[in-house]
C-alpha cells in the first residue's frame, strides 16, 4: 500500500537507503527543515485517508516524492509555499538546500519542474526589476525615463508572443523555473484542508504558536471527500468562480452556466457552493441589467437569498404581479428574519404599483434613540470609542464590544457541541470550526448537546463552564470567542450583570442563522455592576445609517424586553438636522441611566 510507504517517521524517509545518503537531520537542521517534514506529515495523513480516491498521478507523485534528494524535495515545497508557479533561480537560495539549480534537476528530469517555459511580457515583467527591463527593451526606453507600468503598456501592442527566459533577455544568464507540478500539487492541497483558501503554511503558522487548534478527536477516516468525483467537482466549480471574476462588461454568462450545469451533482456540500456561485452570477447579470439572465439564474439557485433577488428583478424589470406573487410567499413561509425584512420593505412599493392599498407596520416596540453632542477630537478618532469614553464612569463602565461579547460568551458556553467530532465536521487539525458551521442542519444535528448547553443558563452553571473554558481554552481558535477583546474585567461584569434569560434569548437566535445572526449586534455595552444591570449602545456618527442586520438585532432585543438603544452622535462644530425620534426616546443623553 502507498500508505503504508509514507507511514513512517519523517526522519526514517529521509534517512531511506535508496537514495544518496543524507546527513543525520540534527534538531536544528530539523527546525530549519519544518517545512518539509510538515509537507511530508501531510502526504502521509493523505496517503492513510485517500488511497481509494487518489488517481495514477497522485500515487505516482507520492512514490517519486519520497525519493528524491532532501535538497529537491525541500527545493519543491519551498517553491509551492510561495505565490505563483515561476521562479527565477537566482532568488531560490536557502542555506539548507545548497544550489537551487543542481537542486531542481531532479525535478527537471522527472517533468516536474519546467526549466525553459515559455514567458509572455505580463510574466516577464512580475518576474524583472525596472532596471532589467531597461536593459532589455533599450531602445523603446532609451531617454523616455517611462515608470515599469507605463513600459508595459508600450510593449503590449508589440510584444504578443510568448518566449523562454533566454529569449528575451539573450546576454542574461539567469534561470526560470515552472512548476508544472503546481495543478496536481493543488489538488492534494484541497484534499488535505477541504478548501483553497488555507495553504502549507498553515503547519508553518501552527509550529510557530501563532495559531492554536482544539484537538478532536475525529476517526481516521474522517475527510472532506468521499469520491474523486468530489475533488472534480470542488476544482471545476472553483475554476467557474474564477472565470465568472474575469468576465468583461458585457460578456455573455451563457457558457460559464453551461459549464456549471456539467459539473455533476449529489453531493449536499458541493451544491450549496453551486448556488452560492449561481447567486454570485445572479448578481453579475444584475449589475448588467440583464434581467432575464439574473431570473433565470436565480430561479435555478438554492442559496438563501435567491427568493428577494428574484423579487426584486420582477421589480426592476416592471414585472409587478409576479412579483408581488412571490412577495407573497415570502410573507407566508420566510425562510429567515432577513428574507421577512426586506420583504416587508417592498411590499408597500408593489402595492403602489398595482393601485394596491397598503400600510406600513410599525414595530412592535418602537427603538429608543437618544441624541449625543461632543467636541470634534483633535485627531481623527472612531465615533464609537468617543462615546464610549464619554459614557463610561467608575460605577458604570462601557465597553466597546460589538459582536465580540455575546458571540464569545455563546462559544464559551457551547465549545463542546461546536467542536464534537460528527461525520464531516472535522478531518485536519488546522480547522478553526467545523466545516459544515453554516449548513442548514448544523444546530438539528447537535441538538441535544446544544439544548444541555442552554440549560445551564436555567440552573445558573453556565457561568462556571464559561469560565472554565476562558482558561482551559485559552487562545484556541474558535468561529465564535474573541480572545483578544476578552479581558477578565468585561467577563466578570458580563456575567454579572447580563441575566442569564436574556444570555438564552441571544443565544438561541444565533443558533436560528449563525450566519445571519452573528454581525449587526450594538457596538457599546454599559454595565452597572452595583447593580446587576446593563444597556446596549449601537452608535451612529454623522452620515451613517442601521444596517439591515443592525436593525433586526435592534428590534429583537426590544421586542424581548433587552435594555437597547441607537446614539447618535454629532460634532458641535457642525450644523445637523435633529431627526424624529421613536415615541419614548430621550433627547440628550448626560452619561447615566435612561
Amino acid at each position: 500500500m502507498l500508505s503504508d510507504a509514507l507511514s513512517v517517521a519523517p526522519s526514517e524517509i529521509l534517512a531511506e537507503p535508496s537514495r544518496a545518503p543524507t546527513p543525520v537531520p540534527t534538531p536544528e537542521r530539523s527546525r530549519v527543515l519544518y517545512y518539509l517534514l510538515n509537507f511530508e506529515r501531510a502526504l502521509a495523513w493523505l496517503a492513510e485517508r485517500y488511497d481509494d480516491v487518489f488517481g495514477v498521478e497522485e500515487r505516482r507523485f507520492l512514490e517519486a516524492f519520497a525519493r528524491l534528494p532532501q535538497a529537491s524535495r525541500a527545493l519543491l515545497v519551498r517553491m509551492l509555499m510561495r505565490q505563483g508557479t515561476l521562479f527565477r533561480a537566482s532568488r531560490l537560495n536557502y542555506d539548507e538546500i545548497g544550489c537551487p539549480l543542481q537542486a531542481a534537476a531532479p525535478l527537471v528530469e522527472l517533468g516536474w519542474l519546467d526549466a525553459a517555459p515559455r514567458l509572455s511580457l505580463d510574466e516577464l515583467f512580475h518576474l524583472s526589476t525596472r532596471p532589467e527591463l531597461t536593459r532589455m527593451f533599450a531602445e523603446v526606453v532609451a531617454g523616455k525615463g517611462l515608470r515599469k507600468a507605463d513600459l508595459l503598456d508600450v510593449l503590449r501592442a508589440t510584444h504578443e508572443d510568448v518566449r523562454p527566459y533566454g529569449a528575451w533577455n539573450p546576454h542574461g544568464s539567469e534561470r526560470v523555473f515552472h512548476v508544472a507540478i503546481a495543478p496536481l500539487c493543488e489538488r492534494l492541497r484541497l484534499m488535505f484542508f477541504g478548501n483553497l483558501q488555507q495553504d502549507w503554511s498553515e503547519f508553518v503558522l501552527a509550529d510557530l504558536g501563532v495559531f492554536q487548534y482544539e484537538t478532536v478527536a475525529f476517526e481516521p477516516s474522517s475527510r472532506a471527500f468521499q469520491r474523486r468525483a468530489d475533488v472534480d467537482a470542488y476544482l471545476a466549480l472553483h475554476a467557474c468562480r474564477e472565470a465568472l471574476d474575469a468576465l468583461a462588461d458585457g460578456e455573455s454568462v451563457e457558457p460559464l452556466l453551461a459549464e456549471i450545469a456539467a459539473i455533476e451533482r449529489g453531493n449536499a456540500w458541493l451544491d450549496m457552493r453551486r448556488a452560492k456561485l449561481l447567486f454570485r452570477i445572479g448578481q453579475h447579470c444584475e449589475r448588467q441589467q440583464d434581467w432575464d439572465a439574473a431570473l433565470s439564474v436565480y430561479s435555478d439557485c438554492a442559496c438563501p437569498g435567491a427568493r428577494h433577488r428574484r423579487i426584486r428583478v420582477l421589480e426592476r424589470s416592471a414585472r409587478f404581479e409576479p412579483a408581488l406573487t412571490l412577495a407573497l410567499q415570502a410573507v407566508d413561509a420566510p425562510e429567515s428574519e432577513e428574507e421577512c425584512q426586506r420583504v416587508a420593505r417592498m411590499l408597500p412599493r408593489l402595492r403602489r404599483r398595482l393601485g394596491q392599498p397598503f400600510r406600513r407596520t410599525a414595530p412592535a416596540r418602537p427603538i429608543e434613540r437618544s441624541m449625543l453632542v461632543l467636541a470634534r477630537p483633535d485627531a481623527p478618532f472612531a465615533v464609537e470609542y468617543a462615546a464610549r469614553d464619554h459614557l463610561s464612569r467608575p460605577h458604570a463602565p462601557v465597553h466597546y464590544v460589538e459582536n465580540a461579547l455575546i458571540n464569545s460568551l455563546f462559544g464559551l458556553l457551547c465549545w463542546e457541541p461546536v467542536f464534537a467530532a460528527l461525520p464531516g465536521a472535522f478531518f485536519h487539525t488546522f480547522q478553526r470550526g467545523p466545516a459544515d458551521l453554516h449548513a442548514p442542519d448544523f444546530h438539528a444535528r447537535r441538538a441535544a448537546p446544544f439544548d444541555a448547553c442552554l440549560a445551564q443558563l436555567d440552573s445558573g452553571a453556565y457561568r462556571a463552564t464559561i469560565l472554565r473554558h476562558m482558561e482551559s481554552k485559552a487562545g484556541l481558535q474558535s468561529p465564535f470567542v474573541f480572545w483578544g477583546a476578552l479581558t477578565p474585567e468585561l467577563l466578570t461584569q458580563a456575567l454579572d450583570c447580563l441575566p442569564a434569560e436574556h444570555l438564552k434569548l441571544c443565544f438561541a437566535r444565533l443558533l436560528r442563522d449563525i450566519r445571519g445572526n452573528r454581525s449587526g449586534l450594538p457596538d457599546l455595552v454599559r454595565f452597572w455592576p452595583a447593580e446587576r444591570r446593563y444597556e446596549l449602545i449601537e452608535v451612529k456618527g454623522p452620515g451613517d445609517r442601521l444596517q439591515d442586520n443592525q436593525i433586526r438585532w435592534l428590534e429583537y432585543c426590544a421586542q424581548h424586553g433587552m435594555p437597547v438603544r441607537v446614539l447618535d452622535v454629532r460634532w458641535a462644530d457642525e450644523t445637523f438636522a435633529v431627526e424624529p425620534l421613536a415615541a419614548g426616546s430621550a433627547a440628550g443623553d448626560t452619561g447615566g441611566a435612561i
